[in-house]
């Protein structure tokens, strides 16, 4: 499979990716929106912060090295040995949900179970649907890396609303159930994933006539199951040794991810009350960043990891490859810079308004517009960070990964003393300026690999950090015009001056944006390109 086959198939995975994030994150805003109307924001609190963080963190660390091992292989790879391998997540995911469930519920505090009933049932529930999803891993992993598109964006869908509907459900008509509600919809979850993936694979291994079946690995379900032969050892040892390199990093960037919770959940530097508004405004703050980027860094870091041959500078690599990925690395970074700087410019002066429609005065009061403003920011940081970090991982050696993990150690320690120390000097504010700082330190590591693979060739794909001056100038003006708006018509004056708040904003944007279509035209040919032939890719297929 040439260069510009795997990068129309990202780019297709990319855009579809976005559809299903758009569609479920507004699901879960409005279901946020009507949850808050029911319940405590103790409850919310526990449910967001707690049981979520014990989830994830079950999950993540069982899978992730494994899936990023598994999707770096080339087309030659024995798949027997890399579905036993990935067989594997789920005796780590009972020992994990087991020994961080024991945590849970005998280390940390425990509710008042008059306010947040069934803490310990949710817990239960919580990690058995962490062992649940974790059955449906190799179904995943072999669906990703032949870039079956339309089955992840059906599967999540499908997942996500039922869970949505099903918690909605329950919160109207059964809100004494407390944390069961909860618990119930996220089994139904995991459950209605899996089994669209198995479902999926199990119909598609039953028609020859399928273009798709022709180019598995297998011809019948049984070959997913784990297999021990004679003839070969049970797992590739070589990618057994990259998925333990990736479990050391995962369980260090896994704490940078979710830093705040851990500090939260062991430290109690928040009541339960404050950690559900505190996750709240978190949820809106990072909701476009998981819109947009998320799946991108995905579906990307998928094509590096097909194009580029890990031990190997850009320089031993085919030339038509590298060139490739350079001119993709520059787009993603030069459409990382400019999304993160819109939402940066604009949510400084819309943060306030927002809040206040989506929660009222219990989110526009105290803290939560300075959270929200310092979380454009930290999305700014975010954008350019899931870019290199996508190529950056896909493209290091085994020994260059050991290497970055002891980075990692150092942010993840100095991570959780500076959120302490911020968060007791300034509030929730503190988690996410600790976040920032951190966010740059992995940032420059990044920018310092890439800049080091691509020295002694003619590319230089960082050139994509770099914006027009006319552009910038606009940012200013608008930034400018947005923030006398807002101190002018927002947010105590009633509907008409948001409306007319909100209009000021709409024309600056559009501006902004009509300035960029004019002065990043490298940018929009790129886009046109890559996501116009996804388009015509899907009517044909």
């Amino acid at each position: 499979m040439g260069s510009q086959e795997v990068l129309g198939q990202a780019a297709r995975l990319a855009s579809s990716s976005l559809l299903l994030q758009v569609l479920f994150r507004l699901i879960t805003f409005v279901l946020n929106a009507f949850i808050l109307r029911f319940l405590s924001k103790e409850i919310v609190g526990i449910v967001n912060v707690r049981l979520t963080l014990f989830y994830s963190t079950a999950v993540f660390l069982a899978r992730e090295a494994f899936r990023r091992a598994c999707l770096s292989g080339g087309a030659q790879r024995d798949w027997r040995q890399t579905l036993n391998l990935l067989w594997l997540t789920v005796p780590l995911g009972i020992f994990w949900s087991l020994l961080l469930g024991w945590v849970w519920l005998q280390l940390l505090e425990v509710p008042d179970p008059d306010v947040v009933p069934h803490y310990g049932a949710g817990v239960v529930l919580f990690g058995l649907s962490a062992v649940l999803e974790l059955l449906g891993e190799p179904f995943w992993v072999l669906a990703q890396a032949h870039m079956f598109v339309k089955l992840k964006v059906v599967a999540e869908s499908m997942a996500v609303i039922f869970r949505s509907v099903l918690t909605a459900f329950l919160v109207l008509w059964l809100p004494h159930w407390g944390l069961y509600i909860f618990s119930l919809a996220q089994l139904l979850y995991t459950a209605v994933l899996v089994l669209c993936y198995v479902i999926y694979l199990i119909k598609l291994l039953h028609s020859p006539e399928s273009t798709k079946q022709l180019t598995l690995p297998v011809s019948r379900i049984s070959q997913l199951l784990p297999t021990i032969t004679r003839s070969r050892a049970f797992v590739n040892w070589k990618e057994a040794k990259l998925t333990w390199s990736f479990f050391k990093q995962s369980f260090l960037k896994q704490i940078l991810t979710e830093g705040e919770r851990y500090v939260m959940t062991f430290l109690n530097v928040l009541n339960f009350g404050d950690q559900g508004v505190y996750d709240i405004v978190n949820n809106l703050g990072s909701l476009v960043a998981r819109l947009i980027f998320q799946p991108v860094e995905e579906s990307f870091y998928i094509f590096f990891a097909k194009v580029l041959e890990r031990e190997k500078d850009a320089t031993h690599q085919k030339q038509e490859d590298v060139a490739v990925a350079a001119v993709v690395l520059e787009s993603l970074l030069k459409l990382a810079v400019l999304t993160g700087l819109t939402i940066t410019v604009f949510g400084f002066a819309y943060s306030q308004l927002a809040l206040d429609i989506y929660g009222g005065a219990m989110l526009s009061s105290g803290s939560g517009p300075v959270l929200m403003r310092s979380y454009c920011l930290y999305v700014l940081l975010l954008a350019i960070n899931g870019v290199t970090e996508c190529f950056t991982f896909a493209a290091m050696s085994k020994e260059e990964v050991d290497r970055y993990n002891f980075t990692m150690l150092a942010l993840s320690s100095s991570f959780l003393v500076l959120s302490y120390l911020l968060t007791s000097w300034c509030g929730s504010v503190g988690f996410i300026l600790a976040n920032c700082f951190n966010m740059g330190i992995r940032i420059t590591q990044s920018l310092y690999f890439i800049h080091h693979y691509f020295q002694r060739s003619p590319h230089r794909p960082l050139a994509g950090l770099r914006l027009s001056p006319i552009l910038l100038g606009v940012f200013a003006l608008s930034g400018g015009v947005t923030g006398v708006s807002e101190a002018v018509l927002c947010c105590d004056q009633g509907w008409s001056a948001r409306l007319a708040h909100i209009a000021v904003g709409t024309i600056c944007l559009g501006v902004t944006l009509g300035t960029a279509f004019f002065t990043e035209t490298k940018l929009v040919h790129f886009l046109r390109t890559q996501f116009g032939r996804s388009r015509l890719s899907d009517k044909m297929t």
